[in-house]
């Protein structure tokens, strides 16, 4: 009878589970690593994309809701258009040093990442660009800060 062929990886496994049978443990743990930034950075562009997909409204409010707290007072209605904001995540780094343009720094780790964004109007395409989008981490919450259509 020939043995049963297992992988370097199985055999791995088989170990793990030999040696926690060994050392009493009746199931694996489960090791959760703790939210990071980017997790955080990442949900907020996921919940800017669903907000644009119920409705300019919609998006509007998130926008509102999520602008920083330090710049409150510059905010622009996207009238009437979505945006759909997809960042690379693999491109996120902190950027200390920026503020927006005639502010000071934003209080929090404000980061830039690249992103890929399409406008609509109406359901139709309007505008693609790929550039960059500062966000700030303040309290374990991801703030943005609003984008002006052009000539705003």
């Amino acid at each position: 009878m020939t043995p049963p062929v297992v992988s370097p990886r199985g055999v791995s496994l088989l170990a793990v589970m030999a040696l926690a049978g060994l050392a009493g443990c009746s199931a694996p743990q489960v090791v959760t690593r703790p939210d990071t930034d980017a997790d955080r950075i990442e949900r907020h562009f996921d919940a800017l994309n669903a907000a644009g997909r119920q409705s300019s409204e919609a998006q509007d409010e998130f926008l509102r809701d999520s602008q920083h707290p330090d710049f409150t007072d510059r905010l622009c209605e996207l009238d009437g258009r979505t945006l759909d904001v997809y960042p690379a995540l693999s491109t996120i780094r902190l950027d200390g040093d920026w503020a927006p343009e005639g502010g000071d720094p934003p209080s929090g780790s404000v980061y830039v990442v690249s992103v890929s964004t399409t406008i609509r109007q109406a359901g139709a395409l309007v505008g693609e660009q790929i550039g960059a989008e500062h966000v700030a981490v303040l309290d374990g919450e991801t703030f943005g800060f609003s984008p002006c259509p052009q000539g705003t």
